[in-house]
């Protein structure tokens, strides 16, 4: 009984975070086409350091994931 009270919390947490994640999501492509239409050279710039940077982050949680 308190294995499933905990992972109702847990999927309670996580429908949470999903929910915020979706809104957030929408203020990042909002961001983009905003400074697309602006400054499309310097946000070509900004975009792909972001990405590299989070390709690296992935490479870590891909380390994580497999340990």
């Amino acid at each position: 009984m308190i294995m499933k009270n905990k992972q109702s919390k847990h999927l309670k947490y996580i429908k949470s975070i999903e929910n915020i994640r979706g809104k957030n999501n929408k203020n990042w492509m909002n961001l983009l086409r905003l400074a697309f239409k602006h400054d499309p050279k310097n946000t070509k710039k900004i975009v792909k350091k972001i990405f590299q940077s989070d390709k690296k982050i992935n490479s870590v949680i891909n380390k994580l994931v497999r340990d």
